[in-house]
């Protein structure tokens, strides 16, 4: 295997995701570097349907070269899939077809009435990340810590949806359901509007709360990974549940504010995590 295609997969989540660069990057080889490939190609499968113009292929190319992967060329990411596919047996291709098929919703469906249909799509795009990992990040196949994976990426999907309000709404979809604004009486019209009051406070805190409820339960199994996998889970979620903590500070303004996590923070946060895992033999740096 060329190294430089690792490299490049590293490269690539560097580029998207600081955060999640660094959550995994505690990891040993070669867990690290099938984060990476997963992480690259699911940023790969995004980019062809929100910016297709950055992509180097349409989402229908995507899922005919992933369902022919043993012949797909022109992309550093086949052989890397490739790679990753014999190195982890146990992976299956499954998620990833369904992570597409997710991606492919966004092109025709693009409002949620209700919470029921908003978490089917958060499993599609982004719990099927948890069962990605899952072979990844530990030897056996246990289906307590597949449902809290999963549980984990529709939280992280849902923290997106709250963060990206205004960008989604610009690309005309809006992921926030009907009936939690119509709940805290906040109109289409409010939304289209950029208005930030009261009542869309009160529905973006219920979203939070959501999010945190699927945070919770995603975390549960955290202890029975690896020091280091377990580790590295907790950064991740650690980081993006701290994405809420910024939209709060920017008074709830996802219209016109792209909320994030400062360098600063993110280390006191790494710090934090450290300390649960401090003289348990644990080979993390």
């Amino acid at each position: 295997m060329d190294e430089r295609i690792l490299q490049q997969c590293e490269e690539l989540m560097k580029k998207g995701s600081t955060s999640f660069h660094k959550a995994f990057d505690v990891l040993p080889s070669p867990r690290r570097e099938a984060v990476h490939v997963i992480y690259a190609f699911c940023r790969i499968i995004d980019d062809s349907v929100d910016e297709p113009g950055n992509s180097p292929y349409s989402i229908h190319e995507l899922k005919e070269l992933f369902t022919d992967l043993e012949q797909a060329e022109g992309h550093f990411i086949w052989p890397a899939l490739r790679w990753l596919f014999s190195s982890f047996p146990q992976l299956q291709r499954e998620p990833f077809h369904l992570q597409m098929e997710g991606q492919l919703r966004d092109l025709t469906v693009t409002e949620y009435d209700t919470m029921e249909d908003l978490e089917g799509y958060c499993y599609l795009v982004a719990g099927t990340v948890g069962e990605m990992l899952l072979p990844v990040l530990r030897d056996d196949q246990s289906e307590a810590a597949q449902t809290a994976g999963i549980s984990l990426g529709i939280g992280m999907q849902l923290v997106n949806i709250i963060r990206d309000v205004g960008e989604d709404l610009r690309r005309g979809r809006r992921y926030v359901p009907l009936e939690v604004m119509n709940k805290h009486g906040y109109s289409q019209q409010e939304l289209e509007s950029g208005i930030v009051s009261q009542q869309f406070t009160a529905v973006l805190q219920e979203l939070k709360a959501e999010a945190l409820i699927w945070f919770q339960r995603g975390l549960e199994q955290v202890d029975t990974y690896p020091q280091e996998s377990g580790l590295a889970i907790e950064l991740a979620a650690s980081f993006y549940a701290a994405i809420l903590d910024a939209v709060e500070a920017n008074g709830y303004d996802v219209y016109r504010e792209r909320s994030y996590v400062s360098d600063e923070m993110k280390l006191q946060l790494f710090k934090r995590t450290m300390v649960r895992y401090a003289g348990t033999g644990s080979a993390v740096v």
